[in-house]
Order: structure tokens, then C-alpha cells, then sequence
């Protein structure tokens, strides 16, 4: 089906500065580019990102599609994205989106396409163990993405090439001038949720009948009533800052209640767990976790701590820290890691004292 010696790549392509230059480097390692550009989601009918991939490939001489994925995106992570909130947890809509759509779709158009190797233009690298294939960290600390493709399946990270996983930013966007690409080089950095920029509690206002979020009560973790908040999908667990409540020390969301509109407060030292519950895990390789501790990752820069993995039935897991870890949000994400060789990960499902 694949003739691997050609070469021949799909990339996803955004109008940005890393997958423009992805492209071009790509072609330098002596690939057969074919550019994707993906609709998921326009900002007041914005598709200028859309025309400027577009003009990128016409000067690099590669073909350029363009997939329309508005309907499956709207379903498959923007409904996510409100249902997590609505039922208390903090969703990751990133990584969804990279596991159940933008991975799984550049598949398919590839193997539509007849081309074997998937890229993108993410800081990251591949290592092949023997005939697994991991994720690793890449080369520039600040930008290394590995933290959000824990979920890319086996099967998919064997065709998987990181062109940008041995540079840094600074390198990527001085390349981009002096190939004359200024606009490429000088674009700003894509941040925070693509359809939910700002105030994601804005954004829940606009999407959810207004009777299903409603002012309740905090408490502290006896029970006692602390004061009113705004309703229960307007908060986090571990947020500190915007809960309209002072003390003479941090306080912190423990936990929400959703069946009860309750905000539980409490202080920084009852906000550490020992252990946590793991769903929708992706494993490379489950010999890697046996009898072996691993790092453990739930915040992308933050709080790396040292764990043993008991792997479950349905690609579940429960997860033990050697130190109790502060914070620990249901929802969010737990990535394992064997020095920068990422060994899988999954969505926290609950957190133990």
C-alpha cells in the first residue's frame, strides 16, 4: 500500500511559524511534501490561516489540502470541552482534540493518500526501542510539547516525524528570515484553548441554558459554610486566585460537588493526594511500568514526582506517588516518563488521600 523509500509526507500545516518551517525543512531531509490544513474551529470567519498555508506551499512547490472539520470538532471536543466543566472536572481540550481528531484524521487522509509518514510541527522527537516507537522530549526546554502527545496511538506514532525536535524557537524563527519568510518568523505563538480564548466562564455563559449554573455555597472540608460562589463549572480544583473570598493564608478549590452546587476550600496542606485513578490510558510499552518507577507529570512544567503503575483492565490505571502531589485536578492529565522518553499517560479520573 505505502512505498516507504519515497518519502512521501503529509503534514499538518496551520499558517504558522512551526509547521511553515516544518514544511521547508522537511523537504531538505528530502521528503515528498503534501501540506493539510485543518478547519476545527474560525474566530469570526476568519480562514486567513487557510491562505497563508496555501501561499506557503505554492512557493515551496508542495500540494496543499484543505480538510473541514468544524462539525467533528464542534462534537467530539468543544462538547467535551462544557460537559467536563458541568460534571466538575477540568477538562484538557488539547489533547483530546490531538487523540480522538487531529492524529486519527491525519491517518486517514494519508492512507487515502497513499503516503506512509505523518508529521508535524510539534517540539518533540521519536526514539525506536526495539520495535516500539516513544515520544521524546524536545531539544528547546521552553517549547518542548511532549507533555500533549502521550495520547498519539502506537500505531500511528510509527509513521510519526518531528522535524522541529532538534531545534529551538529562536533557531526556527531565525531560519524563517533568513529564507526571507519575515512574516512566518515574526507571528506570535498560538495560546491557551483556539475556540475559548480568555474567560473560559465566558464562553460557558454563551453555551449553557442559564439555569444550569447558579450561585451556591463554599465550604470548608468540615463543612462549614465559607461564603457564595458564582456556580460550581466556574471553577477549578487547585485554583487559588478569583474565588472572591480572603483569608490570612492561601486557600485553595479541594473539590466541587456538581449534585449539590458545593465548592469545597480548604488550606495548602490538605491539598496534597497519594494517589490518583487513570482512564483512557495509551501505553507503549507496559514492561516499561512493571516493578519499575516512573516519573509522573500532571502539569506541563510542573511537579514531576517519582510513582509505581498498577495497570488495570479498559486501559485504566492506578497510580501511587512516592510523595503526596498538591493539586491534583480530575480531568486533567497524567504523563509518565523515563528521563525524556515519554512511556504513556491518560486523564485523571479521581485523586486519594
Amino acid at each position: 500500500m505505502f512505498d516507504v523509500e519515497k518519502k512521501r509526507v503529509l503534514l499538518g500545516m496551520s499558517g504558522g511559524t512551526d509547521s511553515s518551517m516544518a514544511a521547508w525543512i522537511l523537504q531538505q531531509q528530502g521528503y515528498e511534501v503534501v501540506g493539510v490544513t485543518f478547519r476545527f474551529f474560525e474566530r469570526d470567519g476568519n480562514t486567513g490561516y487557510i491562505e497563508e498555508a496555501a501561499c506557503l506551499c505554492a512557493q515551496l512547490g508542495i500540494e496543499h489540502l484543505v480538510y473541514d472539520a468544524r462539525e467533528e470538532f464542534q462534537q467530539k471536543v468543544v462538547r467535551y470541552f462544557i460537559s467536563e466543566y458541568m460534571c466538575g472536572r477540568t477538562p484538557v481540550p488539547c489533547v483530546v482534540c490531538n487523540n480522538v481528531l487531529k492524529w486519527p484524521l491525519m491517518r486517514k487522509i494519508a492512507d487515502e493518500k497513499g503516503i506512509f509518514f505523518i508529521a508535524s510541527g510539534h517540539y518533540a522527537r521519536t526514539e525506536t526501542v526495539g520495535e516500539k516507537v516513544y515520544v521524546r522530549s524536545g531539544v528547546d526546554a521552553d517549547k518542548d510539547q511532549s507533555f500533549f502527545l502521550w495520547g498519539v496511538s502506537p500505531e500511528i506514532l510509527s509513521r510519526v516525524v518531528f522535524p522541529l525536535g532538534d531545534y529551538t524557537k529562536t533557531h526556527v524563527r531565525e531560519m524563517a528570515r533568513n529564507l526571507g519568510y519575515y512574516k512566518i518568523a515574526e507571528k506570535k505563538d498560538s495560546m491557551g484553548v483556539c475556540f475559548c480564548p480568555g474567560d473560559y466562564r465566558r464562553f460557558l455563559k454563551e453555551k449553557v441554558e442559564p439555569d444550569l449554573i447558579k450561585t451556591g455555597f463554599y465550604r470548608d472540608i468540615k463543612g462549614k459554610i465559607l461564603g457564595k460562589h458564582e456556580g460550581f463549572p466556574f471553577y477549578t480544583v487547585g485554583q487559588r486566585r478569583g474565588l472572591g473570598i480572603r483569608y490570612q493564608y492561601p486557600v485553595f478549590v479541594q473539590e466541587i460537588i456538581p449534585s449539590t452546587n458545593t465548592v469545597i476550600i480548604a488550606r495548602s496542606e490538605n491539598m496534597y493526594k497519594k494517589s490518583l485513578s487513570l482512564v483512557s490510558g495509551v501505553f507503549i510499552e507496559m514492561s516499561d511500568f512493571i516493578g519499575k518507577k516512573v516519573i509522573c507529570r500532571i502539569r506541563y512544567r510542573k511537579q514531576q514526582v517519582l510513582c509505581s503503575v498498577e495497570m488495570l483492565s479498559d486501559n485504566r490505571a492506578i497510580v501511587r506517588f512516592d510523595e503526596p502531589v498538591h493539586s491534583v485536578a480530575p480531568g486533567q492529565t497524567a504523563v509518565f516518563y523515563d528521563g525524556d522518553r515519554v512511556l504513556g499517560g491518560g486523564i485523571i479520573d479521581m485523586a486519594y488521600d
